[in-house]
């Protein structure tokens, strides 16, 4: 089994290669050049593999919620990859990513989406699959409902954006966690074993929210 994985839904770019249950990967901060950096970065890969990318058999990658150029950037670079070749494609919520990376069992997920809001979900793991305690939904950071239970790290730039409203619901906070392609395709895996992936022209992000800006109006209110 071998496919290759794609993550740019936040200010870092990164890109693995899954081979037979081995996972690789390259990460490096972009800000704004996502776009530049992914399929360089993933030609590096295949070549330290040795392989070309007619050696894929399908195609992962972090589906959001997320900056929105990000995430239409990693899906856009998943679908060109898969219509050449007639590949499946998976996305994968980056999210449960930030959850896989941080090698917890219970994770409040929180990204800063911008406009006083956050991205936030609590994941549980049980029997090696992330569970949602609370879904994932895009929420004013006061209002971020509390999972049930305690023992919960929080993780994801959410927390060093909100701190004041966030952290009364973790017992410890790494907000340097973030979602990464090697999680993701971690997550990918036994999907694409079960066969769950998608034709490439039904691969979309996971907005959960659709709006980008605030009006001028509305900046003029707050």
């Amino acid at each position: 089994m071998r496919f290759a994985a794609i993550e740019t839904a936040t200010e870092w770019c990164s890109v693995a290669l899954w081979i037979d249950g081995e996972v690789c990967g390259l990460e490096r901060r972009a800000d704004n050049r996502h776009g530049e950096l992914s399929l360089p970065m993933l030609e590096e890969l295949l070549g330290r593999a040795g392989i070309g990318a007619q050696a894929l058999e399908a195609v992962a990658f972090g589906a959001g919620p997320g900056a929105f150029t990000g995430l239409r950037i990693a899906c856009g670079i998943a679908q060109g990859l898969a219509f050449a070749r007639g590949l499946p494609v998976l996305a994968v919520s980056t999210l449960h990513a930030i959850a896989e990376e941080s090698g917890a069992a219970r994770v409040i997920a929180c990204l800063d989406a911008r406009m006083r809001e956050v991205y936030y979900a609590a994941l549980e793991k049980r029997a090696g699959q992330w569970r949602e305690a609370v879904g994932a939904m895009c929420v004013a950071p006061e209002a971020a409902p509390a999972p049930p239970g305690e023992g919960w790290l929080g993780c994801g730039n959410g927390f060093a954006a909100y701190p004041s409203f966030l952290e009364r619901s973790v017992c410890a906070v790494r907000p340097a966690v973030h979602p990464s392609a090697v999680a993701v395709a971690r997550l990918a895996a036994p999907r694409f074993a079960r066969g769950e992936g998608v034709d490439a022209a039904q691969a979309a992000p996971l907005y959960v929210r659709d709006k980008v800006a605030f009006t001028q109006e509305e900046l003029q209110r707050k």
